[in-house]
């Protein structure tokens, strides 16, 4: 375990930092891909095990560029594990986040637009009220804020 994965936050402290714009991959081996991103993509391993990953890219000891790994374990009660089919590409298994966008008001617009809301908003154990919706080419967006810290 490198210094970064020792000092990396609690999930529940990462979900709250998260800001801006975030991709979480549903993959079916996070070493493997890891490896892939790290070999292929010159990215550094922020934190990783078998079941979860946050990659970075850097330019000139910048972060550029952050994501998140993770296995299909991970995700036992996500909406998007009945859109993928075993063996099929992982496309549909890719969720585009978007920090510090009030869930519940997004769905609101999107029931009124007539878009498929996939999850109603709810709080999660990783410290975000989300909710997920689909586009019009049918990717799923998370909305989110960060929820108020507990004590």
């Amino acid at each position: 375990m490198s210094e970064a994965q020792r000092d990396f936050p609690s999930g529940e402290d990462y979900g709250r930092s998260l800001k801006g714009f975030g991709i979480n991959l549903l993959v079916r081996d996070v070493p493997r891909t890891v490896a892939f991103a790290r070999d292929i993509l010159l990215a550094e391993t922020a934190t990783a095990d078998k079941d979860f990953a946050v990659m970075r890219h850097r330019v000139n000891g910048q972060v550029l560029a952050e994501w998140m790994l993770h296995a299909d374990g991970t995700y036992h009660s996500n909406p998007l594990l009945g859109l993928i089919a075993d063996g099929q590409p992982r496309g549909a298994g890719a969720e585009l986040r978007l920090y510090h966008l009030d869930p519940d008001a997004a769905v609101i617009r999107a029931k009124r637009l007539d878009y498929v809301v996939l999850a109603e908003p709810a709080d999660k154990p990783h410290g975000m009220r989300e909710a997920y919706i689909l586009d019009p080419d049918g990717y799923c967006w998370v909305v989110s804020l960060p929820l108020a810290k507990k004590g």
